[in-house]
């Protein structure tokens, strides 16, 4: 099987036009189509659904490409390593980690770590909704994540780190000393929360219904920064892990956290990783590196309280 015709076939579902692929891999569009014929013949099954508004992979074609980006990125991996005279760690290693966590934290010292242990890596850090993290895990499109633990997710497994209680976060008037909130008190402002599709949201959602209450949620964004102008701009408060809200409040520095309490709500941090596909080298080193930063973190808070 020549590596170039599933590099081809990955790059026409990612882009979803024939015409398209063409022009970025610089092969003439009957020489691509030819390439698509030669897979569809060899595995006896079509792999694209074509279409005036371009092409779709069938039920196959999701399976083979599925498989082709793990073919593809250990091909990257090899000519990395091959590539390397010393026997030093090296190659390519994507890191998720979720918006509204830690992470942001742990970024700069996860790099900082690595370029200091192992100059060989190279990192990409993405950062997406754990739901979106967590099916590029399961693709293959990424090695590693720190996100919020959705629970049970077949093709990923996840290795706790911390558990973080939610805060009440405002820039409005003095609730008296920083302390405690009820779910209750929090929910009667205006708020600014995550999309639904956010493990946050998730668990605030169901704590509101479980308590019967109801939220007035006026606006929604996974962007800490965005997040920040809102609330410093009195538009709305919101209700944030304590890594997350502490990260707001540098930002906005007259904004106030209070832990809600009545009910306690938290959230659990996770290393996750495929459940399938064993990591390499590099990624094995990244993930330990990554889940001891978080950790010094959890245990610094816990020292700092």
């Amino acid at each position: 099987m020549d590596i170039k015709k599933l590099h081809a076939f990955a790059k026409i579902v990612d882009i979803g036009s024939i015409t398209r692929a063409s022009s970025i891999l610089h092969i003439a569009q009957p020489a691509l189509s030819q390439q698509i014929a030669y897979l569809e013949t060899h595995f006896g099954r079509p792999l694209l659904v074509r279409s005036k508004r371009g092409v779709v992979p069938t039920e196959a074609g999701k399976l083979l490409y599925r498989h082709c980006q793990i073919i593809l990125k250990q091909m990257d991996q090899a000519e990395l390593e091959l590539s390397t005279s010393d026997e030093s760690i090296s190659g390519f290693v994507t890191v998720g980690l979720a918006p509204l966590s830690l992470g942001s934290l742990v970024a700069t010292q996860l790099v900082k770590a690595i370029r200091e242990e192992h100059p060989g890596i190279v990192l990409h850090i993405n950062e997406n909704v754990g739901g979106v993290i967590s099916e590029m895990i399961m693709a293959g499109k990424m090695d590693l994540a720190l996100i919020y633990n959705p629970g049970g997710i077949p093709g990923v497994s996840f290795d706790p780190v911390q558990t973080e209680e939610l805060h009440f976060v405002t820039a409005g008037p003095p609730r008296g000393e920083e302390g405690d909130a009820t779910l209750a008190e929090a929910v009667e402002s205006p708020l600014v929360l995550p999309s639904e599709i956010h493990t946050i949201r998730q668990v605030i959602d169901t704590a509101v219904t479980r308590a019967r209450l109801k939220t007035n949620v006026v606006a929604q964004t996974e962007s800490i920064s965005i997040l920040a102008g809102l609330v410093g701009e009195g538009l709305g408060a919101t209700i944030l892990p304590i890594s997350a809200a502490q990260a707001l409040r540098r930002r906005v520095p007259e904004a106030r956290a209070y832990r809600i309490h009545k009910p306690n709500i938290k959230v659990n941090m996770a290393i996750c990783v495929s459940g399938q596909l064993p990591l390499s080298e590099p990624a094995a080193a990244v993930r330990d590196r990554l889940a001891e930063l978080a950790q010094d973190i959890a245990n610094d808070r816990v020292r700092r309280e």
